[in-house]
């Protein structure tokens, strides 16, 4: 392990606090980049210096407003860092100010995996700094093209900004054990839809639920979320009991849901969802995939009428007709998955996403003068 790395992801949070598609992004390049290492915040930092593969510095997280995770320790853990080159991932506002008051002007490298859609109010206190740490960074990394075009921010800085699309590595993932599967099945039993994710407001998961109601077929929600006790008193009042909510999901136990589920469901309504790397493991397991079209990644990843369904967002009864139309038409399901599992291994590998990465850092500590 190297005690100080040259390159340094900086985000709010990690593994294995947290599991989502951000933090599954920094693990693939941060195993597969020499000299690599995390800073983040964490409400129990010692659990996050386990990793032996790459170095994790965890400062305490003292709270969290509108999704922002703040810790001042932050502040001299970047600074005291000897890396020769930032990585941030944005949105994470703390993040731009900890840049600002720590980054000692070093290369920075910014992935721009959403816009802020929903803190309005906050957002027009934060533009400033936003614009700021933006036009201080050396490079921007789109994950689509879809975003880049119809991002208003991204608009200002497209000199800037490279499009490098996720990936995931099949290699990282667990063959599920026999008895795993077995526990999964007699949980759930086949050919279920799924969900898999943080449970939060731009998940689009109230819908899934209304569009589940009544239906043949059980819906597993894996994960866990701020939205989790509203999204459970829901089920309850429209008596959906063919919802199921599973909680946290080892890796192992995501892999055989995977395995067992009939498709893969992303309702996702806001733009908050740039992307989606639930997706991506769902065309690489061969499922197809139900996402709504909402201007980003997702539709990249999705193709309507190849790898799955692309319909209107915030419509249960357009995310009703998809499921049904997968549901009773096993064939095609499979046709769509198989044409899904091509598409991962044209585009969504991680060695593709990370051999970008190692180009663009080596391009700009080329410009910068840091490396021969």
């Amino acid at each position: 392990m190297i005690p100080n790395p040259e390159i340094l992801h900086c985000y709010r949070t990690f593994y294995p606090e947290s599991q989502g598609g951000v933090e599954q992004v920094i693990l693939e390049i941060a195993q597969k980049t020499d000299k690599c290492g995390v800073l983040t915040l964490a409400n129990s930092p010692l659990r996050l210096k386990l990793n032996e593969q790459f170095p994790v510095t965890a400062k305490r997280r003292w709270f969290s407003i509108a999704s922002c995770c703040v810790g001042p320790g932050l502040f001299r853990a970047l600074y005291r860092s000897k890396a020769k080159l930032l990585h941030f991932h944005f949105p994470w506002p703390f993040g731009d100010l900890s840049y600002f008051l720590a980054g000692r002007s070093r290369p920075l490298v910014v992935t721009y995996h959403s816009d802020i859609v929903r803190q309005r109010v906050l957002g027009t206190l934060y533009r400033p700094l936003m614009h700021w740490f933006l036009g201080r960074a050396d490079r921007i990394v789109a994950t689509s093209y879809n975003y880049l075009e119809t991002s208003p921010v991204l608009a200002a800085y497209r000199d800037k900004v490279k499009v490098i699309p996720l990936g995931v590595s099949e290699q990282g993932y667990p063959e599920p054990l026999e008895n795993a599967l077995v526990d999964v099945e007699m949980q759930y039993g086949k050919d279920f839809m799924l969900f898999v994710g943080v449970l939060r407001y731009y998940k689009g998961l109230e819908y899934l639920i209304r569009a589940a109601v009544n239906q043949p077929y059980r819906v597993v929600i894996a994960g866990k979320g701020p939205e989790a006790k509203r999204l459970k008193s829901l089920v309850d009042k429209l008596g959906a009991s063919n919802i199921y909510f599973s909680g946290f999901v080892s890796d192992e136990q995501k892999v055989a849901l995977m395995k067992l589920c009939r498709a893969v469901v992303f309702p996702s309504h806001l733009r908050s969802e740039a992307f989606g790397v639930t997706l991506i493991e769902g065309l690489m397991n061969s499922k197809p995939l139900i996402s709504c079209e909402i201007g980003t990644g997702t539709s990249f990843v999705n193709q309507d009428g190849e790898t799955g369904h692309v319909v209107k967002p915030a419509d249960h009864l357009a995310l009703r007709k998809a499921m049904n139309g997968l549901w009773s038409d096993p064939v095609k399901a499979g046709e769509m998955g198989r044409a899904g599992r091509c598409r991962y291994e044209r585009l969504f590998t991680a060695d593709k996403m990370v051999a970008a990465y190692h180009q663009l850092y080596r391009e700009v500590l080329l410009v910068r003068g840091l490396v021969d």
